[in-house]
Order: structure tokens, then C-alpha cells, then sequence
């Protein structure tokens, strides 16, 4: 292949990596320019939030770790957010497109850039065939979410200092995800779960984050060891039928 191929190549999968992670930059931009001002608000360096997007890219994490950061959490309740937060990835690379990734830097980028959104465009809308249409479409929804942040480091210079409201942004977040995860579970599910934060906080209000996630983890868990046995089990009757 010619050089001038290769290039000819390079635009048409950027353009189309480009194209397909529109709905992509529809989310991100935003919700980073929340972040951005939020670390500014919060009266952090201004350089932690781009810092941050590019080198954490973990979306709702990042918020959370604002939070932990401003009341100095011990290191173990970080440890065990970053894990109950993203312990979803590890589900991930059943359907992503691994095999395309042939080199480990490519695999390293690529686990690295594994977000929930970008997951879903691989999975469901685009079909890549390389590992550059792949990591095109990573290395753009990273750029969109850097350069969001960095849009919020402005927005957030030019607010005024009594502004409030944006560290209700992870709150906000976390609650519609709450909602969206029960209002797929079973009442008693919620009621467990429900039971599971309330106890923590009166028990042991010192070490809530960390005994309220980690029992989260195990819930969560046993919650897809048992819907996969309900769901064998019926598959099993309507055989038998």
C-alpha cells in the first residue's frame, strides 16, 4: 500500500470515527465542562481538571474523586470507589473487539479508553474491522471529554464565586444511574440494597463509603449470579415444555 493509500485511509476512518461518536460528544462535552468548573469552584488547580480527563477518563469517578479529595479520604475508601464504580468494565471485553488489537500498546490504550459509551458504539452501532477504526473512535470520545473539561475550566473562571450547584452534578448522576439500575430489579433487590446504605450510615458512619461499596460489590454480583441461574432455569422448562 502506497503512502499516499495510507493517508487516503487515515481520513476516511477518521471521518468516519469522527461521524459515529457524534452522540458521544453530545454527552461528553457537557457533562466534562461540569467537571471542569466544578474542580475550579471547588478551588482546586485548574490544571487538575484536563490532567484528570486525560489521564483518569473515568467519567463519574472523576466527579467522585473531587469529592474525596475535598474531604480527604483515606486511601482505601478511593481504592474500593474506583473498583465499585467501574467494576462493570470488567464485563466489557466479552463482546468488545479485542482480537483487532494486536500490539500491547494498542491493548493498553484500548482497555485504558474502554468507556461505557464508547462500549456501546463498538458494540452495537459502529463494526470496526481494524484496530485504527477502533482506536479512532477511542482517541476522539477521549478528545471530546479533555476538551470539555478544559471548557468548564473557563466557564467556571467566569462564574462567580458564590455560585452553587455544581457539586450537586455527581449527586444528580449517581441518582438517575440508582434509578435506572432498580427500575429493573425485583422490590426486594431495592429494599436489600436500600436496607444495605442505611445501615452502614447509622452503624459505622466513619467508614461508610468504604462498607456501603464493598457490600454494594457483593450485591451486585450475587444479583447477576442469580439472574443468570433464574434465567437458565427458565430457559430450561421451556424446553422441557
Amino acid at each position: 500500500m502506497s503512502a499516499a493509500e495510507t493517508r487516503a485511509g487515515f481520513r476516511h476512518d477518521s471521518a468516519d470515527a469522527l461521524r459515529t461518536t457524534m452522540p458521544v460528544a453530545m454527552g461528553y462535552v457537557p457533562l466534562g465542562a461540569a467537571f471542569g468548573a466544578l474542580v475550579v469552584q471547588s478551588d482546586l488547580p485548574w490544571a487538575v481538571a484536563p490532567v484528570t480527563a486525560l489521564l483518569v477518563f473515568a467519567g463519574s469517578l472523576e466527579f467522585f474523586l473531587v469529592s474525596l479529595i475535598l474531604t480527604d479520604a483515606a486511601l482505601s475508601a478511593v481504592a474500593v470507589a474506583t473498583v465499585a464504580i467501574n467494576f462493570r468494565h470488567v464485563f466489557y471485553p466479552l463482546s468488545y473487539p479485542t482480537h483487532l488489537l494486536r500490539s500491547w500498546p494498542q491493548r493498553l490504550y484500548g482497555a485504558f479508553a474502554l468507556t461505557d459509551e464508547t462500549y456501546a458504539v463498538l458494540s452495537t452501532g459502529a463494526r470496526p474491522v481494524t484496530a485504527r477504526q477502533v482506536l479512532l473512535i477511542q482517541v476522539f470520545s477521549h478528545g471530546y471529554w479533555v476538551a470539555g473539561a478544559l471548557l468548564g475550566v473557563m466557564v467556571g473562571q467566569a462564574l462567580p464565586s458564590t455560585f452553587r450547584g455544581l457539586d450537586f452534578a455527581i449527586t444528580g448522576l449517581f441518582i438517575v444511574l440508582a434509578l435506572e439500575f432498580f427500575l429493573g430489579r425485583r422490590l426486594p433487590r431495592v429494599l436489600v440494597y436500600a436496607a444495605v446504605a442505611i445501615l452502614a450510615g447509622l452503624i459505622m458512619s466513619d467508614a461508610f463509603l468504604l462498607v456501603a461499596l464493598t457490600v454494594y460489590v457483593g450485591l451486585c454480583v450475587a444479583d447477576v449470579c442469580t439472574t443468570t441461574d433464574d434465567s437458565e432455569l427458565i430457559e430450561s422448562r421451556e424446553r422441557t415444555t
